[in-house]
């Protein structure tokens, strides 16, 4: 894989081997030097041409965890505001020896014309109300680790302030048995997800449909017909207009602020109808059942698509959400730039043959193939269990 620029490029194995992925960098960032070299010598750009926090700083902080340089440029502070093209932006990214650059903006498109630009990798971190694929990921990650919790036939009550999957917390000594993507189940098979907002305007609606689709999940987009796309003949979805006559069937409730930058405060009367039709408040709250869970991509409009304390509360994976950002996005870019002359990690044909070579006395994976070859100390020599070749 060269670009990720939609979550269809990836399609359900392709999925399945970033979350196997993801598992292991999950342990490494458990570590107290959360560091590999697995990128060392690779230039990530991040190209963030309408605002972001999380997805930025994620990426960021995915970069340098996996030893790679990073630059940083935006609309602001870059010859962009000068009338430089983004063609010619890419093209001085490429020149200066950037291996991949990570871009948002706020035109549907722009990644995919970019990479067929630049001979570098690309990956679409949100363009317009297109896609975000690695917000989907995400969220995949997200839901796949509570189903390994035993969650929804098992009630699971999560600390909101606890930031480490607990899923992994019980059972370190493997990454990859969780499923098999040669079975005939897709570890989303029979949950009923629920995307409740501006679905028109939100590029996180369209990815998380096709991805939750894909794992064998039930998606019903759920708002007034104004924050509605226009045809939905291409959507792999169910539809509904009233919220509270679904509510009680859903096993995840999704939430979506009103992308009132792109329009979607113009279409309703005002915030406050639009948080009593659609918002999730303490009565709505009690309708759902005993197990669902609530997410929410961010930024969160706290009184509107939800209340101040619902947020908060042990059902919100919120939190969790932001925590797996990281781990996520380690994955795909190692995925697309290992390949040429990073670390190698063999992924096989399935996720559960998604294991690195060598373990730890303890069982634990790392990725090396040769320790002795780095010495920045990321890795204990005296935890690893020398394999002969």
């Amino acid at each position: 894989m060269h670009n990720l620029l939609s979550i269809e490029d990836l399609g359900s194995q392709g999925i399945a081997k970033v979350i196997a992925l993801s598992d292991v960098f999950v342990e490494v960032n458990r570590r107290a030097i959360p560091k590999v070299p697995a990128l060392r010598g690779k230039t990530v750009a991040l190209a963030f041409f309408e605002d972001s926090t999380r997805t930025r700083i994620s990426f960021e902080t995915a970069a340098r965890r996996l030893s790679a340089d990073t630059l940083a440029l935006g609309k602001t502070g870059s010859s962009l505001s000068k009338g430089e093209s983004i063609k010619d932006t890419v093209a001085a990214l490429e020149s200066i020896g950037a291996d991949c650059v990570v871009m948002r903006h706020s035109c549907a498109g722009v990644p995919e014309q970019v990479a067929r630009w630049t001979n570098i990798s690309v990956v679409n971190a949100g363009d317009g109300w297109h896609e975000h694929p690695t917000q989907a990921l995400v969220d995949c990650y997200t839901l796949v680790g509570m189903r390994r919790l035993g969650w929804p036939e098992k009630e699971v009550v999560l600390d909101p302030r606890s930031m480490e999957s607990q899923s992994l917390q019980d059972d370190r000594t493997t990454y990859s048995t969780w499923v098999s993507y040669a079975s005939d189940e897709l570890p989303l098979q029979g949950i009923k997800i629920g995307i409740v907002g501006d679905i028109k305007h939100s590029r996180v609606a369209r990815s998380d449909s096709i991805a939750f689709s894909l794992l064998g999940a039930r998606v019903v987009l759920i708002s007034t017909p104004p924050l509605l796309p226009t045809s939905l003949s291409f959507w792999p979805v169910e539809v509904a207009y009233d919220l509270d006559s679904v509510i009680g069937d859903l096993d995840v409730l999704y939430l979506l602020r009103i992308q009132t930058e792109r329009g979607g405060g113009q279409v309703i009367p005002t915030l406050r109808e639009y948080s009593l039709l659609y918002g999730l408040n303490a009565s709505r709250k009690d309708m759902l059942p005993r197990h669902a869970v609530i997410m929410h991509p961010g930024p969160v409009n706290r009184g509107v698509e939800i209340s101040y304390d619902i947020a908060d509360s042990p059902s919100s994976l919120v939190s969790k959400q932001v925590a797996n950002g990281v781990p996520v996005r380690m994955a795909v870019l190692y995925m697309l730039l290992a390949g040429s002359g990073g670390l190698q990690l063999d992924l096989g044909d399935s996720m559960a043959d998604a294991v690195p070579t060598h373990e730890r006395e303890s069982g634990e994976t790392y990725i090396s193939d040769d320790v002795d070859k780095y010495s920045s100390g990321w890795l204990d020599p005296t935890e690893v269990k020398r394999t002969e070749k």
